[in-house]
């Protein structure tokens, strides 16, 4: 993915910036979105979920967007398929960076750390952030953790695999970066070096899941996104979780953006036709 400048939102090299690549993505990864003065979770504050589309132009469709994330995976609207097949992961280990956004914990690899395959398009590897609580609810209800692995194609298309997480045994993957993460809790510098990081190490333990298009889930709320959330629901602990939490410094309890109307979205559930799943 290549990175550009900041540029101060509303100017006119912001909106050529758009205008020239097409990937409103850069815009949240490289400036004002990962700054946390920016925005936050507050429910009441000037600055929360119900005035993100307020704060910049380009920010609109936090508030507009009819294809919005998270949204609850209702089992009576959700419709079972066999025919997306399985997803095609290509992982393997990368240079990667623990940024602290100021509203999350990214892990951001630095080299090709690989890419998967969605109906013949290869979207590439970029960075993997955690939710707490989780954002996409399952009948109505939230889970303990959500962890967003992000993608891109090379034409700027999005493509995120979502995890979530109950309370419950360590999480291996989280468990690797404990030492990374508790050095970040203990500093305020934004970026610590992770290492390697071979994401392969990221379980998803099952072939089924949620496939919907929907949005960025912060700031500027980027629609087009195509959404696969795996369906069984893994396990963290409870100081993993509450690291994740410390290690931004936000002295905030969440980092999760409310449920979107789903309007008239469809959402399809791929189980293979075998029972070996």
């Amino acid at each position: 993915m290549q990175f550009f400048t900041c540029i101060k939102p509303g100017t006119k090299h912001e909106n050529n910036l758009y205008l020239q690549v097409g990937k409103l993505f850069v815009f949240s990864i490289c400036c004002g979105a990962e700054d946390e003065a920016d925005f936050n979770y507050d429910p009441n504050g000037e600055k929360g979920p119900a005035n993100w589309g307020r704060i910049h132009p380009d920010w609109g469709a936090c508030s507009n967007g009819s294809m919005q994330s998270p949204i609850d995976l209702l089992s009576e609207r959700v419709d079972v398929v066999s025919h997306l097949g399985r997803l095609n992961r290509s992982y393997k280990p990368a240079n990667a960076t623990l940024r602290n956004r100021g509203h999350d914990m990214m892990l951001k690899w630095e080299g090709a750390a690989g890419s998967i395959e969605i109906n013949g398009t290869e979207y590439l590897l970029k960075q993997c952030h955690w939710h707490s609580p989780s954002e996409h609810t399952i009948n109505g209800k939230r889970l303990a953790l959500e962890a967003h692995m992000v993608h891109e194609s090379l034409d700027g298309k999005i493509a995120v695999v979502g995890i979530m997480y109950m309370i419950g045994r360590p999480d291996t993957f989280l468990s690797s970066l404990t030492k990374q993460l508790q050095s970040v809790a203990g500093t305020y510098e934004r970026d610590t070096v992770a290492g390697v990081v071979d994401p392969r190490n990221i379980k998803i333990g099952s072939r089924k899941y949620y496939r919907y298009i929907g949005s960025l889930t912060i700031p500027p709320c980027t629609e087009n996104v195509l959404w696969t959330i795996v369906r069984k629901v893994r396990t963290a602990t409870r100081e993993q979780v509450r690291l994740l939490r410390v290690a931004v410094h936000d002295e905030s309890d969440t980092n999760a953006r409310q449920i979107q109307p789903i309007n008239s979205r469809t959402v399809k559930l791929f189980r293979p036709e075998d029972k070996d799943d």
